[in-house]
């Protein structure tokens, strides 16, 4: 009988049948689904040439101090998403594109309304987009 009380535990994991034990079936979870962006349109339109892009940032220490001002004072703003403050702010001869999506129109508006602060409201390009619009 003793023999038999040792050897049915040690059956039991031999087998797999032992409850302690976990199986990485079990703890495993299925990922939700997840859409990717279809950035075909966007892509096609910057490789055009007629849109801005970071690569036309002017390196002149004017424009450059314009482009540092205006993403300091999105980075300071709490109200703004992370999305928002990863805006591209493009400015070349003093005149200021921004562009890229923002999450509502309050934060379009309050991205915007920085820059004119910074730079004047007539040298201000604005081409930001609401996502899902």
């Amino acid at each position: 009988m003793k023999k038999l009380s040792l050897l049915l535990p040690l059956a039991l994991v031999v087998l797999g049948g032992y409850v302690g034990i976990a199986h990485p079936a079990d703890t495993t979870k299925t990922p939700p689904a997840q859409t990717v962006p279809d950035n075909t349109g966007r892509n096609v339109r910057d490789r055009g040439g007629a849109t801005l892009t970071p690569g036309d940032q002017a390196e002149n220490k004017a424009d450059l101090t314009l482009t540092q001002r205006i993403r300091k004072a999105l980075m300071a703003d709490k109200a703004l998403s992370s999305t928002a403050k990863n805006i591209k702010i493009i400015t070349v001869n003093g005149l200021v594109t921004l562009r890229g999506p923002v999450n509502t129109p309050q934060e379009k508006e309050r991205i915007v309304a920085k820059a004119q602060d910074v730079v004047g409201v007539d040298k201000v390009e604005n081409q930001l987009e609401i996502k899902g619009h």
